[in-house]
């Protein structure tokens, strides 16, 4: 099923969040209003938004305040997109000029500020101190998330431990708020609320390591990006440390030795060792474990028209080529 007919429940809801985000990004300085633009109508799904709303709609009818909250999650989301490819020195995104690459980095960076300060602005403006705990220590929790991944690039000996502990900190605690806000904006008990948390954060793992499966798999029409990029970043992903797992001492050398320098340019026997290995349906089935708690979680919540478009919608994420 494509993405959008698996959203076609909620498609009405996401183009009043898209109106919210529009709106809330207008600037009287031209330059953060065409940054903004660039990256906010690129050709991302905004899925943190879409778990936000169907987590919404359980328990309850979706409200503007609803909107809002699902509009401040994409905000700091595009925020960390803006700083990351400055980071990473990435010049593409969705087969799409990054912004650093088209306005530079302090123009990145600076409008990447203004979009945080704007999502805190429309926490205040939601007047819900639970709710602004929630995305103050997301936002908090994702950026030592990233200081974690930058401290751990170029080490070939990161554990599958450490590697979930980046992605958790890094993915994860935004799609975990998704959960916790459609709780309390929707009044409903602390078990409720923790098992909306729960479906968020197994759901922000499926999504990094899908992520990181394309990395490796992908075809970079689709993806948006180089393949390999992970790779020359030195980025360690769950399909290298299973592929170093598997290798003979020479290929786990060669492996190691590329993730410490940074060169892709024995990148091809690399994914040929991944193919030979079925390293790929090893890490999709790290994945689809995230599903069946996600599965059983909703079964404890109760039946719901939901609850197979969220399934759906983590099935897709793992199975997706771009």
């Amino acid at each position: 099923m494509s993405f959008e007919n698996i959203i076609l429940p909620i498609r009405d809801h996401l183009n009043s969040v898209n109106s919210v985000i529009t709106q809330s990004l207008k600037s009287e300085i031209p330059i953060i209003n065409q940054i903004s633009s660039h990256i906010i109508n690129g050709k991302g799904k905004k899925m943190r938004p879409v778990l936000h709303l169907l987590l919404s709609g359980l328990k309850g009818n979706i409200s503007k305040k609803h909107y809002d909250a699902a509009s401040i999650i994409e905000l700091i989301h595009t925020a960390t997109l803006l700083h990351d490819d400055v980071v990473d020195q990435s010049m593409t995104r969705r087969n799409s000029k990054t912004a650093n690459a088209i306005f530079g980095n302090a123009a990145s960076v600076l409008v990447g500020d203004f979009i945080y300060s704007r999502s805190f602005q429309m926490m205040v403006d939601i007047n819900d101190m639970q709710i602004m705990k929630v995305l103050a220590d997301a936002t908090n929790k994702i950026s030592e998330g990233e200081v974690l991944q930058l401290l751990n690039s170029h080490n070939p000996d990161l554990s599958e431990k450490h590697y979930f502990k980046v992605i958790e900190y890094k993915t994860a605690q935004l799609f975990k708020a998704c959960g916790s806000i459609a709780g309390l904006i929707n009044n409903t008990d602390k078990k409720t609320i923790q098992a909306y948390a729960k479906i968020g954060h197994h759901f922000g793992l499926i999504f990094q390591i899908a992520d990181d499966i394309l990395d490796y798999s992908g075809k970079p029409n689709e993806i948006g990006k180089n393949i390999g990029d992970d790779l020359s970043e030195g980025k360690v992903t769950l399909p290298l440390i299973y592929t170093i797992q598997k290798s003979n001492e020479n290929q786990k050398e060669m492996i190691k030795n590329s993730i410490k320098t940074g060169d892709i340019s024995k990148l091809p026997d690399i994914i040929q060792i991944m193919e030979d290995k079925n390293i790929v349906k090893e890490v999709k089935i790290s994945a689809e474990k995230h599903i069946i708690e996600i599965k059983r979680i909703l079964e404890e919540l109760g039946p719901h028209e939901n609850n197979d478009v969220i399934v759906n919608l983590a099935e897709h994420s793992i199975n997706r080529s771009y």
